[in-house]
């Protein structure tokens, strides 16, 4: 098993978050900052790419609990004679630190995905530390909202050796510790730090918090995350489906199940601005307007939800309709999910869509509203009608079927 002093065991999104990584090869540790690192795989100084790839599996190896420090050790020796690679530091040290920072960060990058089902997180520093960094030990404790933006600096590891860690918490268990409700978010003094002095490119300058080396100030796997938003697709959802050659799509066999009876209160009052809008379609999935964040369908596909899904190609929010929180609840609790291949072609190319329908009787309305949220690989788009002849459900219902809620 994998000697991880953090206490880790290898897990399905640590490793999936390190096989998405691309090998690139450097002059320097400063070649990459933040979360620049959480698309590449780099060994600082390792400038070729037969050196950055049989690090890669080393590092795979003891990811994946079959290899110790002591065995990655001798990966380091082998691969260091084979390339005759020239490094900065002693051999101890430079093997830890390779061994240390690239098991902890994937580490942090799986957990921040798994942490995502929890509304509030805590600060964890392991008493253990032979010598504890005083600033991570005053958070220790600190409970924060999932969402709140200082996760996204404090987000262990903090530095070359941090063994600090982060826990989910739910209401439950802040009655437990006494809480009421969240902490009070610290405030960062920020510093400038001169890093990179024996660099190839020169040193650099960089401004981050006390407490906090330079190149640990962000949330690994947040950037991973954001890159996850479907950006919203032009052009209106339309009914329907260009298949192409050889695709399946198939329509329906039954009727939808009855449409299910909503107060006026889920639609959003007239005239409401964009922000306030998209907000309400967040929290209508449970999720904070501040953070992507993970949504799991019925059937456990995920959609990664965010703002960025409602920005214009000028970066400024777009987003307009009463009917934004049925197109959540579509998501969350469809009557029906499709997923059909559609063949784009302009491009050429085809695309697999999931598509999510469901019927809502809203007090006060005149038709049951119809919902459709659809998302793939170019991105998501959805509407939401009053049902009436133009807009027949069936229309809407193609492909193959994945999920059909059961009528009560």
């Amino acid at each position: 098993m994998a000697d991880a002093a953090y206490g880790s065991l290898p897990f399905r999104e640590q490793a999936e978050f390190f096989r998405r990584k691309l090998n690139l090869p450097t002059d320097g540790w400063t070649d990459l900052y933040n979360g620049e690192h959480d698309w590449s795989f780099v060994v600082a100084g390792a400038n070729r790419d037969a050196i950055v790839a049989d690090f890669r599996g080393a590092v795979e190896r003891a990811i994946a609990g079959q290899s110790t420090l002591e065995d990655f050790r001798k990966d380091f020796d082998r691969i260091v004679a084979t390339h005759g690679w020239d490094y900065n530091g002693g051999r101890n040290w430079r093997s830890r630190v390779i061994y240390d920072t690239n098991l902890s960060t994937s580490y942090a990058a799986g957990r921040w995905q798994q942490l995502q089902a929890a509304p509030y997180w805590q600060y964890e520093h392991q008493d253990w530390v032979e010598h504890p960094r005083p600033i991570h030990v005053s958070w220790n404790g600190l409970v924060l909202e999932k969402g709140d933006p200082a996760w996204e600096v404090m987000f262990p590891p903090n530095g070359w050796g941090c063994h600090c860690k982060v826990r989910g918490l739910w209401l439950r268990d802040l009655v437990r510790l006494g809480k009421s409700g969240p902490d009070q978010a610290p405030t960062f003094n920020y510093v400038e730090r001169t890093i990179g002095q024996r660099s190839l490119n020169g040193p650099r300058t960089v401004r981050v918090p006390e407490g906090i080396d330079p190149g640990f100030e962000y949330a690994p796997g947040a950037a991973r995350m954001r890159s996850a938003v479907p950006p919203e697709r032009p052009g209106p959802l339309v009914p329907g489906s260009a298949g192409g050659p050889g695709v399946p799509n198939r329509g329906p066999v039954d009727p939808l199940p009855p449409p299910r009876l909503l107060p006026a209160s889920e639609l959003l009052p007239a005239g409401l601005d964009a922000p306030a809008s998209v907000d309400a379609f967040l929290g209508a999935l449970g999720v904070e307007p501040s953070a992507p964040a993970i949504v799991r369908d019925v059937i456990g596909e995920r959609v990664v939800v965010s703002r960025d899904m409602f920005l214009d190609g000028q970066g400024a929010l777009e987003a307009n309709g009463r009917g934004l929180p049925l197109l959540a609840r579509a998501l969350l609790d469809p009557d029906e999910i499709w997923t059909r291949v559609e063949w784009l072609p302009a491009q050429e190319r085809a695309v697999v869509r999931r598509r999510y329908v469901a019927r809502f009787l809203v007090e006060g309305e005149p038709a049951p509203s119809l919902a459709v949220f659809e998302v793939g690989a170019d991105g998501w788009s959805g509407i939401t009608v009053l049902q009436d002849a133009a807009q027949a459900a069936d229309d809407w219902r193609i492909g193959a079927l994945l999920y059909r809620r059961e009528a009560l």
